[in-house]
């Protein structure tokens, strides 16, 4: 399967607690995390994280999966068009 282009936006509503739970598979899938941006937003009490991927779109659906289970975290992905479309 050929590997895509593509960005990961995660937002985790409860830093305290799954933070830790978020850098524990963000870690499993470090081989195709080609950037990692995370900002505190500390008014509405969160933190936003976005990645920049080199993946499968079986890849992304794991990592994309694995995140949304965890509690107070949502998660949403998209990835570039398959070569050869238009």
């Amino acid at each position: 399967m050929e590997k895509r282009l593509g960005f990961v936006g995660i937002i985790i509503e409860d830093r305290q607690r799954a933070a830790p739970l978020v850098n524990e598979v963000l870690t499993a899938f470090g081989a195709c995390i080609v950037a990692r941006t995370g900002i505190p937003y500390e008014s509405k009490h969160c933190c936003v994280i976005t990645l920049i991927v080199d993946a499968t779109t079986d890849q992304v659906g794991d990592l994309t999966g694995r995140l949304g289970k965890l509690p107070g975290v949502s998660v949403k992905s998209a990835l570039s068009k398959p070569r050869g479309n238009t």
